[in-house]
């Protein structure tokens, strides 16, 4: 009887125990990773690979992927992360990420991942270009990858993309209509000289400000900056009666189209809502989820939204560019952007027409080369006079990558235009010298784009010959030149190139007030 009892109590037991392993079984937390990871994702080579989630506070989490395991206690928060060997390049590989449950991602690949970011000229789409099958010639590359991150903001830095997203698509020539144009020909040309697996993370959105892109704090501790946070907390305070303005001067828009009374221009929403063109706002939903994901670099094409504050972007652009190092903790990773194309700002019916200060801006985007490991695309022949979205994306890409090869992988090939490097002046003539400068050639002809001027500070065109690794500038109507521009407005005509075939960088000598100075608040050109 006593033994009987004994089963009894232990078989009792034995159910308890069983039956309290289930039920905290189901209640732990699924194991889950950001967005950013999925099949058919491509990892960076050659370097510790991160991985990362949640699940519960203490739980053990292993992650394999080719035949290597790591396995961590998960923190207090339910966070975890491990850090896988470095790998070289190949695929395809099966992940499997283990907790309280198991995902398995299939057809990863190991390679070279770019962070492509910006505006509208980054988000084009090649279905957008119109037909150019005879450039897609070699769009049937599933080693080419992408991941286009869904346009989202927020006032606080998320661990996930917010909503749906539609994950790696590998490249196929229907898959790639939907591609970021830029994205995809850097990243096919860099597909040719490297023979690996290319991954693209394509984090764009049209009309947005580099402030959007830039951690909240990071222009919170920059005085230069300030004036970015104030606009902001005017518009978030003033945003209601701004909307209920616009909600009516919008409705009486309506009325004026559906009564065939003249068009007129229709009304722009106000800024200034909880998240919207909050300062940060974009890296907070679009970036902050990707990071500390492995990746080789990053291409930036972004600038016209900024082209009113174009002396205030050169703090800006620098300020974004090494925040975005801070966070990733990948060291001074290479960072290639376009400089802004040729464009007659003019013919942008919501413009201001005092033009959009385009060269103001390109002078920022080219002193952020003081940075390391920087390379600039010089955009300033790719342009089209009535179209800020030129639809030659195809040499854009084919120059980010040249920079990209000698930045990020040590070729020696030129990979920069002729580059403003200091000015001499005698006499009557100023002598500009350059860096990249080898042969340096007027395309087409007679050398064109170059003003000069005075004390007076009166810029009149200027004749100007190549003469070996210089240009000799003068001009009849200043007998003692202090100053030399090129290429300096928003549609230049210019042709100075060198002898890689690539277009000088508009440049001045001269330090004389920016018309940009007193535009420091962003939205509607406001001082």
């Amino acid at each position: 009887m006593h033994r009987t009892l004994s089963r009894n109590h232990a078989l009792a037991a034995a159910i308890i125990i069983i039956s309290i392993l289930f039920s905290s079984g189901s209640a732990l937390s699924d194991v889950t990773l950001p967005g950013i990871f999925g099949d058919g994702m491509v990892l960076q080579r050659d370097m510790k690979i991160p991985v990362w989630g949640n699940a519960d506070p203490g739980e053990m989490v292993t992650v394999t992927l080719g035949g290597r395991s790591r396995r961590v206690k998960t923190e207090g928060d339910g966070t975890w992360m491990v850090r896988l060997k470095k790998m070289n390049a190949g695929g395809p590989y099966e992940m499997a990420v283990t907790g309280a449950n198991e995902i398995r991602f299939g057809d990863v690949m190991i390679g070279e991942v770019w962070v492509c970011a910006g505006q509208s000229n980054m988000n084009y789409r090649i279905g957008n270009l119109g037909d150019i099958s005879e450039r897609l010639a070699d769009a049937d590359n599933p080693w080419i990858r992408m991941i286009s991150v869904d346009r989202k903001k927020h006032t606080e830095p998320q661990f996930d993309f917010i909503g749906e997203n539609a994950g790696w698509i590998a490249c196929t020539p229907e898959t790639v209509k939907g591609f970021s144009a830029v994205a995809y020909f850097f990243g096919r040309d860099l597909s040719r000289e490297l023979d690996v697996p290319i991954g693209l993370i394509n984090a764009s959105w049209g009309g947005s400000q580099a402030e959007m892109w830039t951690p909240f704090e990071e222009i919170a501790a920059n005085p230069a900056l300030s004036p970015i946070i104030d606009r902001w907390e005017e518009l978030h305070e003033d945003y209601p009666r701004a909307k209920a303005e616009y909600d009516k001067a919008f409705e009486a828009w309506k009325k004026s189209q559906t009564d065939g009374k003249p068009v007129t221009k229709r009304p722009w929403a106000p800024p200034g809502s909880t998240r919207n063109n909050f300062p940060g706002g974009i890296y907070n939903a679009m970036l902050h989820p990707v990071i500390p994901y492995g990746i080789k670099g990053a291409i930036w094409y972004q600038g016209e939204s900024n082209s009113q504050r174009g002396f205030q972007y050169r703090a800006l652009f620098k300020t974004m560019i090494t925040s975005w190092r801070d966070k990733w903790g990948q060291g001074t990773f290479p960072f290639l952007f376009v400089q802004l194309a040729n464009w007659e700002t003019d013919t942008n019916p919501y413009s201001p027409k005092d033009g959009g200060h385009w060269p103001e801006l390109r002078e920022a985007q080219l002193m952020a080369l003081e940075l390391p490991r920087t390379a600039m695309t010089v955009a300033i022949d790719l342009g089209e006079e009535t179209d800020i979205h030129p639809k030659n994306k195809w040499d854009v890409g084919r120059r980010l990558a040249l920079g990209a090869m000698n930045i990020a992988y040590g070729s020696k090939s030129e990979y920069s235009g002729p580059l403003y490097r200091s000015v001499k002046f005698k006499k009557n003539i100023a002598v500009v010298r350059f860096r990249h400068d080898d042969g340096l050639t007027a395309k087409g002809g007679t050398l064109e784009g170059f003003e000069i001027a005075g004390a007076d500070k009166v810029f009149h065109p200027a004749e100007a010959l190549v003469d070996g690794n210089s240009v000799i500038v003068s001009g009849a109507d200043v007998s003692a030149p202090e100053a030399v521009r090129y290429a300096w407005d928003d549609y230049p005509r210019c042709n100075l190139y060198n002898s890689a075939g690539l277009p000088a960088s508009p440049f001045r000598t001269d330090d004389w007030p920016r018309e940009t100075e007193e535009f420091l608040k962003p939205y509607f050109w406001r001082k």
